[in-house]
């Protein structure tokens, strides 16, 4: 868990907040990598991951100048709101992880929500 990073310190006061308002809704969690971007919709009680979207996907990779923007952000979570809402999922809680909520960040969740996830 925590070991002393501001990072990992950050990220756990949102995942401990997040777990007291979920009431059982599953998690939008997302991964910001300096050349890619990553989301996927885990529900914790059973420890499962139930959709992933990202930019390293081929169908995905093939549209996008790059993975480190936000028109790719957009692009995941607009995919991540197809596949999440053809799984039976419309309710989440979006765990922004350690990141600020600005950005590719904001661009993901945006999308997500244009797509039919409510959070």
């Amino acid at each position: 868990m925590a070991n002393g990073n501001s990072f990992e310190r950050r990220r756990a006061r949102v995942r401990r907040s997040i777990k007291k308002v979920a009431n059982g809704r599953p998690r939008l969690s997302v991964f910001r990598s300096s050349k890619q971007i990553y989301a996927q919709i885990i529900d914790d009680a059973k420890g499962v991951t139930l959709v992933a979207a990202s930019t390293i996907e081929a169908d995905v990779k093939g549209t996008l100048k790059t993975g480190a923007d936000k028109s790719a952000a957009a692009a995941v979570g607009k995919l991540i709101a197809e596949r999440a809402i053809s799984a039976g999922v419309k309710e989440v809680v979006f765990d922004r992880g350690g990141y600020i909520y600005h950005g590719r960040v904001k661009a993901l969740a945006d999308a997500a929500r244009e797509g039919g996830l409510n959070f």
